[in-house]
């Protein structure tokens, strides 16, 4: 009996101190929105754009690889403290204790790249460059993909390659995609060549093309269901069906004449040229004007939300 009251006794404690243990943190979290003002807001809005910025930068670089190796060794020193080895963690706070120099030695390429992008918009807004910088490097990756499109459709059309290249606009395809193969790989006249080539195991679906990148292929879409000339084929009736449920743009190189084609809202623009292909895939995802910035930033804010 003794011991079951000692037993009793010591978990009241220690319950009881876990409650004063809560209560403490969640009054110093009361404490710390109690001080929190506009400033405050705007310090974390700062920082949080700065670091998106940097990484939207490196992202595609090397430099992405030494910030995973810097969280490593961060991650680390921590476990070095937490084990109190004490000689690990003074060469470690050697380390850090000139972390700033070593940023600017491992990074100088990459620091260099974002003042030259800050620098280029200066003249014409060096705030609206900084909060827009995810848009310009957006918009070169658009036009690369553009570009990458139209020449390859060049080439099929001249060696008769059928393709089938859908442009995501703002309806997400995810049924269409989950139905082919998952690339996301960064758009090449030879990476879309490859993939149409006949006997390859994707060329007969449709290619998916997410903001600037070949997010997808092999995929299956929807036959109109349309009564439409007997002429055009099983590609250019699956062009005319996507775009009639959605806002998607595709592009469509036949396999038997090698012409080029473009369907956007139920409507299928025949036998084009590549110029008439650049023309309207640059003036519908690169459009021009003070709305210009807006589109390309709505489609940031979607592609962070996939």
């Amino acid at each position: 009996m003794p011991f079951n009251l000692l037993e009793i006794t010591f978990q009241f404690r220690y319950i009881k101190n876990l409650w004063s243990s809560i209560v403490d943190y969640f009054n110093q979290i009361k404490g710390l929105f109690g001080t929190f003002g506009f400033i405050d807001f705007i310090d974390i809005l700062f920082v949080a754009i700065v670091l998106y910025v940097i990484i939207r930068i490196i992202r595609e670089t090397r430099a992405m690889q030494l910030v995973k190796g810097i969280v490593f060794f961060v991650l680390l020193y921590v476990v070095i403290n937490f084990l109190g080895m004490s000689a690990s963690s003074y060469i470690f706070k050697e380390i850090f204790s000139n972390v700033l120099i070593i940023l600017i030695i491992l990074f100088g390429p990459e620091i260099r790249n974002i003042l030259e992008q800050m620098g280029k918009g200066a003249a014409r807004n060096s705030l609206k460059t900084i909060l827009h910088s995810g848009v310009a490097i957006e918009v070169a990756g658009i036009k690369k993909a553009i570009d990458a499109v139209c020449k390859a459709c060049t080439d099929m059309s001249d060696d008769k390659i059928g393709a089938l290249i859908v442009f995501e606009n703002d309806t997400l395809l995810g049924d269409v995609i989950s139905s082919g193969t998952i690339i996301d790989a960064a758009p090449s006249k030879e990476l879309i060549e490859n993939i149409f080539f006949p006997k390859s195991p994707l060329h007969d679906g449709a290619m998916i093309i997410r903001g600037s990148q070949v997010y997808a292929a092999g995929c299956i879409l929807p036959l109109t269901r349309d009564n439409v000339s007997s002429s055009l084929g099983t590609r250019h009736r699956a062009a005319i069906g996507i775009t009639q449920e959605s806002d998607a743009i595709v592009v469509v190189v036949s396999e038997e004449t090698g012409a080029i084609s473009i369907a956007d809202n139920g409507t299928l623009n025949r036998d084009i040229s590549t110029g008439e292909l650049r023309d309207i895939l640059e003036r519908q995802f690169i459009p021009s004007g003070s709305k210009s910035d807006e589109k390309i930033l709505s489609k940031l804010v979607r592609r962070i939300k996939k």
